[in-house]
């Protein structure tokens, strides 16, 4: 036999109220487990074991969604844990090829200081050399004078220099002379002439 909502809400210690909110919960209850019975409802016994198993079957719902969702939490937890890992890796790779560049970044600023110095320092010998070359040069003609100074005139180097000139000019205006002469020799055997 079947029991009112109000036996079961004195018999569950719950308001008709709460009662009325089980029963619209569950799913085709009032169809199949409640009856009219004159100005009441009555409801069968499997339905009265429904609601008064409500609770344990509600937490039971809330404990499976509560033990699904913390297998998606640890799911997508172990999704982010492995991205996190190979951002880690990544990370780490990153950082020791900042390192070889930096490594090298070094090698080369102290390979241009110390190419840098050696410059300066060839620099500088070439400016003793120079120092050295200009002062040997000095010298030379220093030694140069004094030979010539001690020479007679007919031998020194200058009036050699000038005889050869001498001789050049020479042997020029004595060439332009002869061209000068053949070419007389030619106007006078030009035809015109015999007229």
């Amino acid at each position: 036999m079947g029991k009112t909502i109000r036996q079961l809400s004195e018999e569950l210690q719950l308001s008709k109220q709460a009662i009325n909110q089980r029963i619209s919960s569950i799913k085709d209850f009032r169809s199949k487990h409640t009856h009219k019975v004159k100005n009441h409802l009555e409801i069968d016994e499997q339905g009265v074991k429904m609601l008064a198993n409500f609770d344990k079957q509600k937490r039971q719902d809330q404990q499976v969604n509560r033990q699904e969702r913390q297998a998606e939490n640890d799911k997508q937890d172990k999704k982010q844990t492995n991205i996190n890992d190979v951002l880690l890796k990544q990370l780490d790779v990153k950082d020791q090829q900042i390192s070889k560049l930096q490594k090298s970044l070094d090698q080369q600023q102290q390979l241009q200081l110390a190419t840098l110095a050696e410059n300066r320092q060839l620099k500088g010998h070439i400016q003793k050399l120079n120092g050295l070359l200009e002062s040997s040069n000095s010298t030379q003609k220093r030694q140069a004078t004094k030979k010539n100074d001690n020479l007679p005139n007919s031998v020194k180097p200058h009036n050699i220099k000038d005889k050869n000139d001498k001789q050049d000019r020479n042997s020029v205006v004595g060439a332009g002379k002869m061209q000068r002469k053949i070419h007389k020799n030619k106007t006078n055997k030009s035809w015109w002439h015999f007229w």
